[in-house]
This record gives C-alpha cells, sequence and structure tokens, in this order.
C-alpha cells in the first residue's frame, strides 16, 4: 500500500507562488502516473494536472495551464506541483493520486491512494 503525504501549502498573496510536494512511501512511484486534484469549499474535486510515469507527457487543466507546473523525482519518489501567479480562485486542498488510467486522465474515478492534502489560501 502507498501512503502519499503532501505538504507545501500556505498561505499566498495573489501573484505569488508555492511549490507543493507529495512524497510517496510503502513503494515505489516511479511506474505510475500520478496527478493532482484540488477541492474548493462547497465544490466538487476538480483536477489541475498530471504527469506519466516517465515525465514526457504533462496535462493541466485550462485554469492552470501556463501557471502550473507538474514535476516528479522518481529517485526520491516525489512529485510537485509549481504554482506562479497564484489567483485567489486557486485557494482549494490540493491532493496527489495515483492515476491507474490513461496518463493524462482527468476523471478522479481513475485515480487512487489519495493523500490526506495541503492547504493553498490565496488573498487578493
Amino acid at each position: 500500500q502507498v501512503q502519499l503525504v503532501e505538504s507545501g501549502g500556505g498561505w499566498v498573496q495573489a501573484g505569488g507562488s508555492l511549490r507543493l510536494s507529495c512524497a510517496a512511501s510503502g513503494r515505489r512511484i516511479s511506474s505510475y502516473h500520478m496527478g493532482w486534484f484540488r477541492q474548493a469549499p462547497g465544490k466538487e474535486r476538480e483536477f489541475v494536472a498530471a504527469i506519466s510515469w516517465n515525465a514526457f507527457n504533462l496535462y493541466y487543466a485550462d485554469s492552470v495551464k501556463g501557471r502550473f507546473t507538474i514535476s516528479r523525482e522518481n529517485a526520491k519518489n516525489t512529485v510537485y506541483l509549481q504554482m506562479n501567479s497564484l489567483k485567489p480562485e486557486d485557494t482549494a486542498v490540493y491532493y496527489c493520486s495515483i492515476n491507474t488510467g490513461p496518463p493524462g486522465s482527468t476523471w478522479s474515478g481513475h485515480y487512487n491512494n489519495w493523500g490526506q492534502g495541503t492547504q493553498v489560501t490565496v488573498s487578493s
């Protein structure tokens, strides 16, 4: 069983940056596609970004394209989400997860082993 732990969230002013980390333990994730989702209060969990197992393919929601960058460091069993030019509408709890579907899947049903999430708050 893989455990995923997100970190790096916090409070930031609009226009600022944060780097989220997702550290895996219990099993190597180097052969898995991975993804980031987020959930704002009162809203459904939504896809943010995904990365193929070899990092050759990257996928982004339109709302974050050009501002967020997903990456991975398989040697550290870790996936990252660099978030720049943050907006108040980016405020949410961010989760990483293992993607058992196609590498660019945006459907949460393809994802499992969710972490506990990390809160990101962007003030205007």
